[in-house]
């Protein structure tokens, strides 16, 4: 069956914080699948997805969920079982990138360079000891988009850090802060992408920053040398590799003054929205968006095929 047959579902919405980002990513999606002129319908995400999938009768789903149970592999286990081919990474794949600590945990073993860190427990309250000075970045061990993050210059800081941090996850990381440029480096496949170089007016790529135009500026390709943007380039591939990646992920790092990539994460299910990095990086390359839309579309499978 070609893909002008097929039934996209787009599954957008969620029940996690990042339900509205999830929305219009989605609803973009849609919009390009119709100017493609291919079948796509919405299916806004809830309690109810299993019977929602079996009710639509679709042949594809685009995954544009951000968050918990959009992005931990909750949603692809879901499909797997229902034989439907997904776009993004898979069930392990997903989960691995989603947990800030067992990402952390494999980036390590695989000697990709990223920041110190410790891991705090909720259970434990005050008895915990910070292991290393300010600054630091305080954020859940399962959130995206920056929620429930918090950067600490000073120990006022800190108690309402944690508080924060706490509500999201009962696990949360807290991580050694590294000067520098702020890089995407969005993924086709083990190709990446022309670099984004991420600049805040705030001075950190909060949530506000990342969704409010104005708020951010990027300059695509990003201005560094030949050396250090082979460099960055090659540690995003490593990261894709380590963590089983699939179609087009983004790779987060701050490239420090000495010119070495530190690894913040690998998002397997990059915003589509107006000032997501991903089609700007994408259009970089010479791909519209509408054209990403369907080579992300491509490369829907199924993680455990048999």
């Amino acid at each position: 069956m070609k893909l002008e047959e097929k039934i996209i579902g787009v599954l957008m919405g969620g029940l996690s914080p990042e339900r509205e980002v999830s929305l219009a990513s989605g609803n973009a999606v849609l919009e390009a699948l119709g100017r493609k002129g291919l079948n796509g319908i919405g299916i806004d995400v809830s309690n109810d997805i299993a019977f929602s999938l079996k009710k639509n009768k679709i042949d594809i789903a685009f995954i544009a969920l951000h968050g918990v149970f959009g992005e931990d592999g909750s949603i692809q286990g879901l499909l797997e079982y229902s034989k439907i081919p997904y776009t993004g990474s898979g069930v392990l794949a997903s989960a691995l990138a989603y947990d800030k600590v067992k990402s952390k945990e494999i980036l390590k073993f695989n000697k990709v360079p990223t920041a110190d860190y410790q891991v705090l427990y909720r259970e434990k309250g005050g008895r915990q000891e910070r292991t290393f000075g300010f600054p630091v970045v305080v954020k859940p061990s399962n959130q995206g988009s920056s929620i429930g993050v918090s950067i600490v210059r000073e120990e006022k800081e800190w108690g309402a850090a944690l508080e924060l941090a706490f509500i999201y996850s009962k696990e949360i990381m807290v991580e050694k802060f590294i000067e520098g440029k702020l890089l995407a480096i969005g993924m086709n496949g083990e190709q990446a992408m022309p670099i984004v170089h991420i600049r805040p007016k705030s001075g950190f790529y909060d949530y506000e920053s990342k969704y409010t135009t104005g708020r951010t500026k990027y300059s695509c390709p990003a201005e560094l040398g030949i050396e250090e943007t082979q460099r960055c380039k090659d540690i995003a591939v490593q990261v894709y590799r380590s963590l089983r990646g699939n179609g087009m992920p983004r790779v987060d790092v701050i490239l420090d003054s000495a010119g070495v990539p530190y690894v913040l994460e690998m998002n397997t299910v990059p915003g589509l929205t107006p000032t997501s990095l991903l089609p700007m990086a994408a259009k970089q390359s010479g791909l519209e968006f509408d054209d990403l839309v369907v080579e992300i579309l491509k490369s829907a499978n199924l993680d455990y095929e048999g």
